[in-house]
């Protein structure tokens, strides 16, 4: 499993662009693409796509395009336009004038398709899609020659044209390259480029019934653009040869380049976009944006920041060879970003409350509270102290275990910026229940500290008794196994994690976080990260989704 390398060097495409830049190539130009498709929503890998496009761009003085490669409009939407536009943005990268669709080109692709049927490099086979499959072969069975692959230009060019008019139904003909069905790589063995589909465009309506595939598209979108590296993940690196084959055969010039890096493969997660649609459709989250998801609106909503996303990706690095990133290193990157950055309140999820007997009835006092413990440009808050307050249930035991040091009887605690408590009685239901503590305080030790020196082990975080209540989303991790998707006698989904979301209705928070504006983040003491949900929190009604832990509990289990 990969942990991050904070000494790393050029990574390989660094290399390959520096000595571009020393060759001249490209007239030493740098322009880079990210090509997601309006398919779904973005997710943590596309995160470290977008930061490393973007980046290289903005590291050599080039360019980055966004482009959107919208070429199967069945499942293609204009939310997942508005999605991802929104997520490139929000991660702190601009295309500036430079969004395009592969719709832009479809003009120009369709006549790139009928220059290579004229120069006798692609034909229209009438095949079944099943047959093209079956006659191509695979790595151990060598393909075979469409009895269609010897029609002439013409006739390939009246049906193509044909095929463009809307004259056929679905998958009655398709356009394939010419190349080689005797190839070892089973890539180049005539593939596919143009397939009729009778359907409606987000874009481009009913103009079209035939559109190109990725393969075709997107190395001419390429060309077109004037795009020097395009960077895309292993998976495509056997299909490098046919990207050549196709921009050679069109493109007279500078011709783009395609080069390959590992994609993220996450612990305790899916990464792909087909499974995170099944989890969505299904119901098993609430959305593409449900906190536990791993997509950007997801961990935007949960409370992660760009920057602890840029930082994920910088760590992690760039290689040419899969590997497994520990799901660790990303809340890490969450919780040092937070950890400089968020502003310290106080919450108790599970609330037990305390009568501090010897405090005057109906007093309270202003508490000035640090907002951060290092950082005194964050300034302070006031939290109220009166006679009624409340803990944590936890945090107290009538018969303390050994190496508990926080609240039981005859003992005494520190309340976090506020006074020593000693516990004097234990209030207890009918069924025995715990509903009540009666302490004393000491009117001396307002701040935190006794001026006879005594000390007391256990600082507890609290609230006061007119605190308003909260709901608390606990999220954890979606999935209860490291790798969900390895396992092929079981589905992914039945890995699903039971106790990756907790929902706690009644939970007190200090005064100050009534108005928490949607989006605002906080360290609760001694609970973790926190942000106020973007979507169901409102001032007044406060809704907080735990981003992380403030440390890795999950550690400790694999230890177990």
């Amino acid at each position: 499993m990969t942990t991050p390398n904070e000494t790393q060097g050029l990574n390989f495409l660094q290399e390959v662009i520096e000595e571009d830049q020393r060759a001249g190539k490209h007239g030493g130009r740098v322009h880079t693409r990210f090509p997601p498709e309006p398919n779904g929503y973005l997710h943590i890998g596309h995160a470290k796509s977008i930061a490393l496009n973007f980046g290289l761009a903005n590291q050599y003085g080039g360019k980055c395009n966004l482009r959107l490669d919208d070429t199967n409009p069945l499942t293609e939407d204009t939310d997942y336009v508005e999605s991802i536009q929104r997520d490139v943005r929000w991660l702190g990268f601009d295309w500036d004038d430079r969004r395009f669709f592969a719709s832009d080109y479809f003009d120009r692709l369709y006549a790139f398709a009928e220059q290579l049927i004229s120069q006798g490099q692609a034909y229209v086979c009438s095949l079944s899609p099943e047959e093209i499959s079956a006659y191509r072969g695979d790595f151990t069975t060598p393909g075979r020659d469409s009895p269609y692959r010897t029609r002439s230009v013409e006739e390939n060019l009246d049906l193509f044209r044909r095929m463009k008019a809307g004259e056929f139904p679905d998958s009655k003909h398709t356009l394939r390259a010419k190349i080689d069905m005797t190839s070892s790589n089973p890539v180049l063995r005539d593939p596919p480029i143009y397939r009729i589909r009778h359907a409606h465009h987000h874009r481009t309506g009913d103009k079209w019934c035939i559109y190109p595939l990725y393969d075709f598209a997107h190395c001419l979108s390429d060309a077109i653009e004037g795009i020097t590296h395009s960077v895309c993940t292993l998976e495509f690196e056997n299909r490098r040869v046919l990207y050549d084959w196709i921009v050679n055969a069109l493109i007279k010039g500078d011709r783009p380049n395609q080069y390959e890096f590992a994609r993220l493969n996450l612990t305790y997660a899916v990464m792909s976009k087909r499974k995170l649609l099944q989890m969505v459709t299904e119901r098993l989250v609430s959305g593409w944006d449900d906190p536990r998801m791993l997509t950007i609106s997801g961990l935007r909503r949960r409370g992660y920041t760009p920057a602890s996303l840029r930082d994920f990706a910088k760590r992690i690095g760039v290689s040419k060879s899969d590997s497994l990133i520990d799901m660790g290193v990303l809340e890490l990157s969450i919780r040092d970003d937070l950890n400089e950055t968020a502003p310290r309140a106080m919450a108790v999820l599970r609330p037990l409350k305390v009568v501090v007997e010897n405090y005057p009835e109906g007093q309270t006092e202003e508490l000035e509270v640090a907002n951060h413990p290092k950082k005194a440009e964050l300034g302070t808050r006031k939290v109220p102290f009166m006679r009624e307050l409340y803990i944590e249930a936890d945090d107290f035991q009538e018969v303390p275990e050994k190496g508990f040091f926080r609240l039981a009887p005859g003992k005494e605690v520190r309340l976090r910026s506020a006074y020593f408590i000693k516990c004097e009685q234990v209030i207890k239901d009918a069924a025995g229940n715990i509903t009540e503590l009666r302490c004393t305080y000491d009117p001396a030790t307002r701040g935190g500290d006794s001026p006879d020196g005594r000390k007391v082990k256990g600082t507890l975080h609290w609230v006061p008794g007119n605190a308003p209540v909260a709901q608390v989303r606990l999220y954890d991790r979606l999935f209860s196994v490291e790798q969900p998707d390895r396992d092929k006698e079981k589905d992914f989904k039945a890995f699903i994690n039971p106790a990756s979301l907790e929902v706690v209705s009644d939970a007190r928070v200090e005064p100050s976080l009534a108005q928490a504006n949607p989006g605002d983040r906080f360290q609760f003491e001694r609970l973790g990260y926190f942000c106020a949900d973007a979507l169901d929190s409102k001032p007044g009604a406060p809704v907080f989704n735990r981003t992380v832990t403030l440390k890795d509990s999950w550690v400790k289990e694999q230890k177990k």
